[in-house]
């Protein structure tokens, strides 16, 4: 008989062992070197996150990772954080880490590597992301952001200053490409998003639809400077490339532009760094 204050121990996660690179129950891992040169949206249905840290991410939201692929220096550790997640479920898959090499060709998953799946994460519409029109909202907005690790930072970024949401410009590199998903250290998944297919009419529905005051980064003098700016109640900060800043289409649907003050013979700062900097200004979460 169990007594009322007795601790119940999930059970244990059985490890599936793997000797071959070849085995088609780790196919997912497989193409992973091809896979990241390319780098696009929505191969195959799947994503792989890499390390600790974002697998652990993964491993919060039931039904999200397929599976996880550990070195067999990590796999006590990877069957005890699946047993006490919300996905004990998940098959976990053991190989020697030389196995592990072979399959990735890189080293930075620290012998952890999960797959998920994308439509868990990436198929929500702006109806579904965006915050009730009776509340106060901060709106992270992308216009462009090609690069890698400016895409993953942006997200950790927004989970750092609470944003509420994040949209994305077609143009946008992929939020769940690994390398980006693990310098967000898995905030791509916590922080709801959406990638627009018709940049104009998302922009206009955010400022019409859903009552969000665009707001537009530039480096250009006549810009707000952003201390003189009185934070909206719904506000959305558009960040533009590092390269071409924000787009024409931007522009048009943006209340106004603002710049971050510098000393002179500064021209700008990294897109991350200065989305930090504005989303500090503008988001009313509780911090610590």
């Amino acid at each position: 008989m169990i007594g009322d204050d007795a601790i119940i121990m999930p059970p244990p996660v059985q490890a599936i062992q793997i000797d071959d690179a070849g085995d088609p129950r780790i196919t997912e891992y497989l193409a992973l070197r091809e896979r990241g040169l390319r780098g696009g949206h929505g191969q195959d249905g799947v994503f792989i996150g890499e390390a600790v840290l974002v697998v652990a991410v993964m491993l919060e939201t039931k039904g999200l990772t397929r599976s996880v692929l550990a070195s067999e220096k990590q796999a006590g550790r990877m069957a005890e954080m699946i047993a006490n997640s919300n996905s004990p479920e998940t098959p976990l898959f053991v190989a020697e880490e030389k196995i592990i090499r072979s399959i990735t060709g890189f080293d930075l998953h620290r012998g952890v590597l999960a797959s998920g799946a994308r439509a868990r994460v990436e198929e929500r519409g702006l109806d579904e992301i965006m915050p009730d029109v009776k509340k106060d909202a901060t709106i992270l907005v992308c216009d462009g952001i090609g690069n890698i690790d400016n895409i993953g930072l942006l997200f950790r970024n927004a989970a750092a200053f609470g944003v509420d949401a994040v949209v994305l410009s077609p143009e946008c590199h992929d939020p769940l490409y690994r390398k980006s998903l693990r310098v967000s250290i898995g905030h791509a998944l916590r922080v709801p998003w959406h990638r627009s297919r018709a940049w104009d009419m998302t922009l206009q529905r955010l400022r019409d639809e859903f009552g969000v005051t665009l707001i537009g980064t530039s480096i250009e003098s006549d810009s707000v400077p952003l201390d003189e700016i009185e934070p909206p109640a719904r506000v959305g900060i558009v960040m533009g490339s590092e390269f071409s800043g924000i787009g024409p289409v931007s522009l048009k649907n943006c209340a106004m532009s603002t710049r971050i003050p510098m000393m002179k013979g500064t021209d700008s700062l990294n897109v991350g760094v200065a989305a930090a900097v504005c989303l500090h200004k503008f988001t009313r979460s509780n911090r610590i």
